[in-house]
């Protein structure tokens, strides 16, 4: 039998297998469009369908290389309040906020942790792809006063992982979903980034900050990437139609 457990009232450990991301049902008549089951699915979904307890990121390291990360924490879902930086806030704002879902992991060598969230909206097709164009053209995905805050679980590994920790950052604006998705990473040892660097510059073979040669940029867009292709393989099954 599945345990439900509501994310309100926190996971114990963030490690509950199988507990669901709210104690609703996922009741409804009717087959809705892709993009509405997407902005349902916070309230319907296994925790464990959408931040997985192992991530495989086959080649999604520097050069090429394999990573794996391990979640260690998995935060109540809650509004979005003090979760982003305030100008972060005020550029999502547009949007509105339904639910936000974060899980943090670590590296397979325990020195990395990255925090991924998926930021629930209240907006429909249209605003998600105006709140998308204004995000390419004026590059705030890429500006450090924008950066996501990062879940820092206490009793985990993650515990000192803070504002300054922050080291390298992606933010995507989906269209065919009500879904802001980002993750920040940062090392493990709680140590102060100056330098903090978006993940695309962080990946560049030439980079030479702490975040670019510590490959933090790799785990930021890896499993960015990877929870993000998770939710739309779920949306797919959830709006498949029998044969």
């Amino acid at each position: 039998m599945v345990t439900c457990v509501v994310l309100g009232l926190g996971l114990i450990g963030g490690a509950v297998t199988g507990s669901w991301l709210s104690g609703d049902s996922a009741g409804g008549a009717g087959t809705p469009d892709a993009f509405t089951a997407a902005g349902d699915l916070w309230h319907s979904i296994p925790v464990d369908e959408l931040f997985p307890p192992t991530v495989d990121g086959e080649g999604a390291g520097p050069g090429g290389a394999d990573r794996t990360w391990t979640r260690i924490a998995v935060a109540p879902d809650s509004g979005c309040k003090d979760a982003f930086d305030p100008l972060l806030r005020k550029a999502l704002a547009p949007a509105g906020c339904l639910r936000l879902l974060r899980a943090t992991y670590t590296d397979a060598t325990r020195s990395h942790v990255t925090t991924v969230g998926l930021l629930f909206t209240k907006a429909d097709s249209a605003a998600m792809g105006t709140l998308r164009a204004r995000f390419n053209a004026q590059g705030l995905d890429r500006r450090r006063d924008l950066m996501p805050r990062p879940y820092a679980a206490q009793g985990t590994l993650a515990a000192g992982f803070g504002d300054d920790q922050r080291a390298s950052w992606t933010v995507s604006v989906l269209t065919d979903a009500p879904v802001v998705v980002y993750a920040v990473s940062g090392f493990a040892d709680g140590r102060t980034v100056t330098e903090p660097q978006p993940a695309e510059d962080a990946m560049k073979a030439d980079a030479t900050t702490p975040a670019a040669q510590g490959g933090l940029g790799h785990d930021a867009q890896g499993l960015a990437d990877r929870i993000e292709r998770s939710l739309r393989k779920t949306v797919n099954s959830a709006t498949e139609k029998p044969s």
